[in-house]
């Protein structure tokens, strides 16, 4: 019974954490696009706010912002917290859930370094308050008044989290607590600047007194941070399921290369919808980023290098977690066009990989084959064999942190058996 409720349990906390990360985006794109959109009118004094009329779902809507207050108090108020604190919660538990309950699994690659369950956790944890503080300290130096300096030590502060991640943790788990990272200071930021600082203002202005336009600043600043990273964490938060994201022994490099990507592209919309005209420059960059990001992951790629001219002793050596380079000449295109499976083939699968991806899963804490994938017959095999060049040959992401310990010439019989097809 245990299995089938932590696997439901797993989804559910997934589920959840999808609805929240989408409510919270919206309004994050949205109201920078509300902002950027507002004019001037003359009932709000310039510099103080702005209006802007929308028109959705048939009606109208007449939107107006006031940088300190208003004259009055409404009597209410809609508050946007709960769609940022129901994804940290939700995407935290998920963390916990599959991460941490499942260490040996997901967490630890001893390729990597060899620890145990308990102190991986404690690392992971450690480095969400520790990156929170960091983050936060930045904001409260004098570098919040240099713009392009803060954020220049932002991004140094996510590869550095990036890379030591990666001497610790499974290349999954690395890119995913990364992730994590800047997860947290995007929550931090809503728990710990925005709302107090809204609360500071209601308070003031309850009090007949003006508030202080800093604090509005500070939370609009802070505010925009968040846009700026959420496309770099929804990439983060992906790549679990896109090993040659994290595979390589320099995804810490594509980890920066994705920050850079996914800023300047909001940056794009943020500047147009300001009425700022079209920065064509940022698609360049952001295009640019992406292809050095993959040039990256296929020259350090196991089975790729050959393809790409570079030989099997490639001066890049490959990640501690991956066995010696396969020649991808020996791993063929993976069609399901071949022969048949052959005993070896059976054996190599059988003993490595078909005690989790089978109709009723030998590995504890598993009720269903992964994605379901089932490589129990030679049929399944057979079907499934450009999955297994993927996973096993090319990229050496399965076994996950080749935990049924997979030989090189178990990986090189495979690839043998998938050149013929």
């Amino acid at each position: 019974m245990y299995p089938i409720l932590h696997e439901w349990g797993g989804f559910l906390i997934r589920w959840t954490h999808v609805v929240a990360a989408i409510a919270w985006i919206g309004a994050s794109f949205y109201f920078m696009h509300l902002d950027a959109s507002l004019r001037a009118i003359p009932a709000i004094p310039t510099g103080k706010g702005g209006e802007a009329w929308e028109v959705h779902g048939g009606g109208f809507y007449q939107v107006r912002k006031y940088l300190v207050a208003p004259d009055r108090m409404p009597e209410h108020l809609i508050w946007h917290k709960w769609q940022s604190y129901a994804t940290w919660l939700s995407g935290f538990s998920l963390l916990c859930w599959v991460y941490y309950g499942q260490a040996d699994l997901y967490l630890i690659d001893p390729a990597v370094r060899v620890i145990t369950p308990m102190t991986g956790a404690a690392i992971g944890l450690g480095a969400l308050a520790l990156g929170w503080l960091i983050y936060d300290g930045l904001n409260r130096s004098p570098l919040a008044n240099r713009p392009p300096l803060l954020a220049a030590a932002v991004f140094l502060t996510v590869v550095a989290f990036a890379y030591g991640f990666q001497q610790v943790f499974s290349g999954r788990a690395a890119m995913l607590h990364t992730g994590a990272v800047i997860a947290t200071w995007m929550t931090g930021n809503v728990f710990f600047v925005i709302m107090p600082n809204q609360r500071k203002a209601i308070a003031e202005l309850v009090a007949g007194r003006v508030p202080n336009p800093a604090w509005g600043k500070q939370a609009k600043n802070r505010s925009s941070h968040n846009n700026y990273l959420t496309l770099p964490v929804l990439f983060f938060m992906l790549s679990g399921h896109y090993p040659m994201a994290w595979s390589s022994p320099y995804s810490w490099t594509i980890v920066g290369l994705v920050v850079i990507a996914g800023g300047v592209v909001r940056h794009y919309f943020n500047v147009r919808n300001a009425g700022g005209g079209d920065r064509w420059w940022t698609w360049g960059v952001a295009t640019a980023c992406v292809a050095v990001a993959v040039a990256i992951s296929v020259a350090s790629s196991p089975g790729a290098r050959e393809r790409i001219g570079l030989s099997a002793a490639a001066e890049a050596a490959p990640a501690p977690a991956l066995a010696p380079a396969i020649s991808l000449a020996a791993a063929g295109t993976g069609a399901l066009e071949g022969p048949a499976v052959d005993d070896a083939v059976m054996a190599v699968v059988g003993t490595r990989c078909a005690m989790c991806h089978a109709a009723e899963p030998l590995w504890p804490g598993l009720t269903s084959p992964p994605k379901g994938v089932l490589l129990d017959s030679p049929e399944h095999v057979a079907r499934f064999a450009p999955a297994i060049r993927l996973q096993a040959v090319l990229t050496h992401a399965m076994p996950p942190n080749n935990i049924t310990d997979m030989q090189p010439e178990e990986r090189a019989a495979l690839a043998r058996w998938l050149a013929a097809r």
